[in-house]
């Protein structure tokens, strides 16, 4: 072993040990392994940050502003309230939550398609009385067996196909994962569908900022246009369509009040409705059933094209200028630029026009305007701001553009019209183009630690090539080898990936054991598209921890599971996904 050699693998094993530790967050782990790189001279300075402009990184960004977009145009829920009544036992709604996620995953990155899911999951769970802890750990699961399904799915596939390009000179297609990931994922999904059972019983999620802010009697004004699903139905047939979860307080038809209106009273064109509800069920109403609020003819005026139009929660100050006033009475929208789009009361329900109610101190208010001007704006009128948590009221639309783009760049790049980094960065833009995000939004989407740790181990991991580690590595698993069948060699490499990734980070370890299983596969002579399938599989199937993906990771609290309820469900998954994804390998990738 060299002494470049040496440094290359104390550098591997020192990330190793901080990510296990735990004291440090991983990309801060990366940076530091980086920079020790340099320092040490196996990463040459002139090349220490090249990672970041690398096709993977761009890849990953970009798939999750399209996981987002997708999310916030409330086309999945509006399709899964369609079949909710229908699931009616809990191992038919595991059925679908965990399909419908993992198909989605194979689209767009898993962690997104498992973010969409989660809220439905809960409506199901409130609507049935099921506990959320029985969904979402098996949705977690779906999510990563989905993303083995194509190149796009999770970021190790993206990363094998990279490896493949340096070797042979063609990366993987965007499909070549499809026929071994179908297999493996529609296996998975029949055991999760029964094998949910494994898991304990009871779980309850810790409560969120959201819960504790919960504010369950705001009333919103909308209208209902000539484009509105509702027109010519039902009042009960609009409460059927938001799942109970929002109520109409009254309908006002040509300045005409009708209070509590009867289940069977039909809603008509140009109707004003009082909505009662939750802020996030008032707007998934709102924009499944088609209606307008009534304020948003006003549009709120913004100062640069950078500007954003936003909503805040703040609370009516003892001493504000709002108390014994109306919207109307003050002028809110002519004088400060703000729509008032909803009210909350304690313990009191309004029938009246919002722009009439009389506003009161301690009266819970939601305004719509500009987001930079909003602070300025409650200081002037005397509110006090809640503790920040985001609302969506007033500011989502019912929208297909982010599935059409989303569908145009699956084509695109099925038939090799653009590269994959072009094709999704180029959807991304338009997403934020067209408004399915906003700028804000798209920052905050992507998720920057995972960036900043694939720009940086990129380069740490090639050191373990350039310094001849990988094929030191796999000398010796090729001695190990000798004596194993070539079945036994795949199964090797499969089960170091998957042990891996639990202290590694999946990205991080195909980094690492992609060019080590490529080695080791041209050492014992067979071809290497085998082993780095092997190597993408293991790495894409951490289901033994919470902490080895997000996925796992972001099911945790919501489903009130511990570190040790992940084995149970997922030991049981890992073999499955041995057993029947070697073959699979062999019998589409053959290893001579």
């Amino acid at each position: 072993m060299t002494h470049q050699q040496m440094l290359s693998f104390a550098i591997v094993a020192g990330m190793m040990a901080l990510f296990v530790w735990g004291r440090f967050r991983y990309d801060l782990v990366a940076v530091l392994s980086l920079l020790a790189a340099v320092l040490v001279g196996i990463v040459p300075a002139d090349k220490a940050f090249e990672g970041f402009s690398d096709d993977i990184v761009i890849i990953v960004a970009s798939a999750l502003l399209v996981s987002a977009a997708v999310a916030k145009s409330g086309i999945l829920e509006a399709g899964l309230n369609r079949v909710g009544p229908y699931l009616r036992t809990t191992q038919i709604q595991i059925v679908v939550l965990v399909g419908v996620v993992t198909v989605l995953s194979a689209f767009v990155k898993n962690i997104g398609a498992l973010a969409m899911m989660i809220p439905v999951a809960f409506q199901i769970a409130r609507r049935t009385n099921t506990p959320p802890s029985s969904f979402l750990m098996p949705m977690a699961f779906g999510s990563l067996l989905g993303g083995i399904v194509t190149l796009v799915g999770t970021s190790p596939n993206i990363i094998v196909s990279r490896v493949r390009e340096e070797l042979v000179g063609q990366p993987f297609g965007m499909f070549d994962f499809t026929p071994v990931g179908i297999g493996i994922a529609l296996a998975g999904v029949v055991f999760l569908a029964f094998g949910y059972r494994l898991l304990p019983q009871g779980r309850k999620g810790a409560a969120s900022l959201d819960a504790a802010l919960d504010i369950k009697d705001y009333v919103t004004e909308a209208r209902v246009t000539a484009e509105s699903d509702v027109v010519g139905q039902t009042v009960a047939d609009l409460h059927k369509l938001a799942d109970g979860q929002v109520k109409v307080a009254s309908i006002i038809r040509n300045e005409t009040r009708s209070s509590s209106p009867l289940p069977d009273a039909t809603i008509r064109e140009n109707d004003v409705l009082m909505l009662e509800g939750e802020s996030d069920a008032l707007e998934s109403a709102v924009v499944r059933a088609g209606l307008k609020l009534s304020r948003e003819h006003h549009q709120p005026e913004t100062d640069e094209a950078t500007d954003e139009i936003g909503a805040i929660e703040a609370i009516v100050g003892p001493n504000s200028v709002l108390t014994g006033l109306s919207a109307e009475r003050i002028g809110l929208y002519e004088r400060f630029g703000v729509n008032l789009i909803a009210v909350s009361r304690s313990g009191e329900r309004f029938k009246e026009r919002l722009r009439t109610i009389t506003l009161r101190a301690g009266d819970v208010i939601v305004l719509q305007g500009n987001l930079k001007r909003l602070p300025d704006t409650l200081r002037d009128l005397g509110c006090l701001p809640l503790a920040e948590r985001e609302i969506r009221l007033g500011s989502a639309r019912r929208s297909l553009m982010p599935a059409a783009i989303l569908a145009i760049t699956m084509v695109i790049v099925a038939f090799n019209i653009l590269p994959v980094a072009i094709a999704f960065f180029g959807a991304g833009v338009l997403l934020v183009l067209f408004g399915s995000l906003s700028l804000r939004e798209a920052y905050e989407t992507i998720e920057w630690p995972i960036i900043v740790m694939l720009g940086a181990l990129i380069p740490v991991s090639e050191s373990i090539r350039t310094t001849g580690g990988t094929d030191l590595i796999a000398g010796w698993l090729s001695s190990a080898a000798n004596m194993l069948p070539p079945t036994g060699a795949l199964v090797l490499i499969m089960v170091a990936a998957m042990a891996v990734t639990p202290f590694l980070n999946n990205a991080a370890t195909v980094l690492v054991m992609a060019p080590i299983a490529a080695s080791f596969a041209t050492q014992l002579g067979f071809r290497p598209d085998a082993f780095l399938m092997a190597v993408a599989i293991g790495a894409a199937c951490d289901f033994l921890t919470p902490i080895g993906h997000q996925c796992n990771t972001l099911v945790m609290g919501p489903g009130g599971y511990r570190f040790g309820d992940y084995w149970r469900l997922g030991l049981p998954l890992s073999i499955l996904v041995v057993v029947i994804g070697i073959p699979l390998i062999m019998l589409f990738w053959p290893l001579n």
